[in-house]
């Protein structure tokens, strides 16, 4: 995306999507809206990290939503599945890791002739841009790691992650009035709906979410918390997770199936050069002590036993011992964290923090995940790139009450008077959640 007022090529921003998976130039738009003021003057450079988007992208197709709707996840035998996806790809997915990638975006930076670039990750992101601080650090200009991912850290620990988020969610929601009156049991509410689904799966018509029409609903324990998860990344959907828990919990899960349909593809990650990262990155070096702590949990545990299944037919190579260790940098380098992130927390930033000595960390309160997309952080990064240093830095912006109050039914977030049952009815038929 060309500079708006160029002056010259010897610089350009690089934006290095998430996932693992996702495309960065799918997601231009976003980029181009979050860097606005960078683009001014520099051109923003996006490229489609090999395995994504229209760089041989490894996917495969599964079921349509209507099938997702449906399907019992304990009929998926994850291993015959992955092995499906695996002799339908057209490549060595050995060759889909993060290294050669990296080898891949300095030859189009060498091609294009920048002499110098401003480093932007997100999310994965993060871990490409650190991998870029190490191994071409003479052509880096200034670095943003945004959603942290530590060089130390395996992504399989993003269960503990994932706990405090919905527990920050209970939190938030306790300290809120209108909120804590009308689901004072949210605690109870989510661990009842929980256990019933770890006991059996439930059936029902509902619905569709994307058409209207009935459809049959198989509500399970992993549908139901994976759609909870996923709604934990946006401040505008987080706000919907008490009213669909407390619907739940008396039995009617089309709230929920609003949040699933909402988030079935939006990540549009390609499976397949997912597993080639993670398999090869961060599965080969779960240690006895992380396997312990993965498994602690809910989502540890269940992200544990499908990458058990699928690198075991995935048979990426490890990287060698040294990919773990922490970045030692001194080029100008911001962190942003969100309080309120279900996959990288602030501790993560810290963790990157080690041996950067030419770095400032800064945590957005009312952030998720994608600080930048969220707050003022996109002028942080504008003075950063336009000055070349974090010294003067203020994040005092960051600190803005941005929060959204919480939907105390499906369609709004004002109390409705407790005599008025029929508008409250009404309401919830014509819901977002329901369409």
């Amino acid at each position: 995306m060309p500079a708006i007022k160029s002056s010259g090529k010897s610089e350009a921003l690089l934006a290095i999507a998430g996932g693992p998976g996702q495309s960065a130039i799918e997601n231009a738009q976003g980029f181009d809206k979050m860097l606005t003021k960078v683009r001014q003057t520099r051109d923003v450079l996006l490229i489609d990290q090999r395995g994504t988007g229209q760089s041989n992208q490894l996917q495969c197709i599964g079921d349509g939503f209507e099938g997702a709707l449906a399907i019992n996840e304990a009929d998926f035998d994850v291993r015959v599945e992955t092995q499906k996806c695996l002799d339908e790809l057209d490549a060595d997915v050995t060759q889909y890791g993060s290294l050669p990638a990296l080898k891949d975006f300095e030859a189009v930076r060498a091609h294009l002739g920048y002499q110098k670039l401003h480093l932007y990750g997100v999310s994965y992101g993060t871990r490409m841009a650190q991998l870029y601080m190490r191994h071409y650090p003479e052509h880096l200009a200034t670095v943003t790691l945004d959603g942290v991912v530590p060089m130390q850290q395996s992504v399989l620990a993003i269960g503990d992650a994932i706990a405090r988020a919905f527990d920050l969610v209970i939190q938030n929601c306790k300290s809120n009035a209108l909120c804590d009156n009308q689901f004072p049991q949210l605690a109870a509410d989510l661990n009842q709906v929980d256990s019933e689904l770890a006991v059996a799966a439930k059936t029902s018509i509902i619905a569709d979410p994307t058409t209207g029409e009935a459809t049959q609903l198989t509500m399970t324990r992993n549908k139901f918390n994976s759609a909870l998860r996923m709604a934990l990344y946006s401040p505008s959907v987080r706000v919907l997770i008490p009213h669909a828990i407390h619907q739940a919990a008396k039995g009617n899960f089309q709230p929920i199936t609003g949040l699933y349909a909402m988030s079935l593809d939006s990540t549009g990650i390609a499976m397949g050069m997912h597993a080639s990262v993670v398999c090869g990155e961060d599965f080969q070096r779960l240690t006895p002590e992380l396997r312990a702590a993965t498994i602690a949990n809910y989502f540890g545990k269940e992200m544990l036993k499908s990458f058990e299944q699928s690198c075991a037919v995935w048979n990426m190579p490890a990287v060698d011992d040294d990919f773990s260790n922490a970045i030692a940098s001194d080029i100008p380098t911001l962190l942003l964290s969100g309080e309120l992130d279900p996959a990288t927390p602030p501790s993560w930033g810290e963790m990157a923090m080690e041996k950067l000595t030419n770095a400032k960390h800064f945590v957005a309160p009312y952030a998720t995940h994608g600080v930048a997309y969220q707050s003022c952080a996109n002028n942080l990064i504008a003075e950063l790139i336009e000055t070349a240093a974090v010294t003067d830095i203020d994040p005092e912006c960051l600190t803005k009450d941005t929060r959204r109050n919480f939907y105390l039914n499906a369609s709004t977030v004002e109390a409705i008077p407790a005599d008025n049952t029929q508008q409250e009815t009404a309401l919830s038929q014509d819901s977002a959640l329901n369409k």
